[in-house]
Order: C-alpha cells, then structure tokens, then sequence
C-alpha cells in the first residue's frame, strides 16, 4: 500500500495512455470513495494501535457520537471536531491534512495564525488536546471547540 506523496510521486510521471495500469498496479492503495473518510481513519487508528473509545476520550468527543462520525452515519461541519478526532488518533499534520481533505474541509493553512499553530501541534504533539487548547488560549486564539452542537 503506498501513500498519498508515493501516489502522487507515481501519478505525475503516468502518461494518460497508462492510466489503466495505474490503476490497476496501485489498487490496493486507493480509498473506496464511499465511507472514504470512515475507512481512513479506522486504518490509522489500527496502524497506531489505538482503541476507537480511547480516540473518542482523548478528543473529548462523546462516545456514540465519535462512533457515528467514523461510520459516517452523522457529518459535522465543525472542522474542530475532526480535527481533534485527529489529534486524539495521534494522526501527524500529512496525515491530518489527508483526512480534512477526505471529510471534505478545509486543510490547515499556514497564512492563518490559529491553523499555523495548530500546525506545529500536529508536528510536535506538545501534550493533550487541553494543552493544545492551553497553547491557543496563551496565544489569544479560538481554542479546539468540543463537539457541541451536533450537526
């Protein structure tokens, strides 16, 4: 299975006559579009050894909730609900950009001071969600919201 750089990488030297191959040779590393995000995250989660409950907990998530996004029963738009599903999951920022781009929100962008910092967060992993939020706070930015509203 390769990832998304390797795919890529792959992808800008195939000539549209190839695209065949393409796709043939590297189908074990493409999502199904349906439950894309579903399938992705799970992946990670198995890949980092991580309990889907424990994700939930760290992201301050509710449990049934955390369940329903990942099964993509539920959509949110709140971008800071994925993004601590992210955190929580341990995901870094490639793999965090990855799957803000797969639930279909905007990626972290490093012109925006909040994303910016959140980027480092991803790279760094400087504690607990509630550090990350600490780390806002001192910064006078928008702190990760929790899941509240429910969309």
């Amino acid at each position: 299975m390769k990832n998304t750089k390797e795919l890529e990488t792959i992808l800008g030297k195939t000539h549209p006559s190839s695209i065949d191959d393409f796709l043939e040779s590297n189908s074990d590393s493409f999502l199904e579009e349906e439950k894309a995000f579903s399938n992705y995250m799970r992946s990670r989660i198995k890949e980092k050894n991580l309990l889907q409950q424990d994700v939930f907990l760290q992201a301050d998530i509710p449990e049934r909730y955390g369940y329903k996004l990942l099964s993509e029963e539920k959509h949110t738009r709140q971008r800071d609900v994925i993004l601590r599903l992210c955190y929580a999951a341990q995901l870094n920022l490639e793999e965090t950009q990855e799957a803000l781009k797969i639930y279909g929100m905007p990626e972290l962008y490093a012109k925006i001071p909040r994303d910016a910092v959140l980027m480092i967060c991803f790279s760094n992993r400087p504690g607990s969600i509630l550090d990350v939020n600490a780390l806002l706070k001192e910064k006078n930015m928008e702190t990760l919201r929790a899941s509240g509203v429910q969309e």
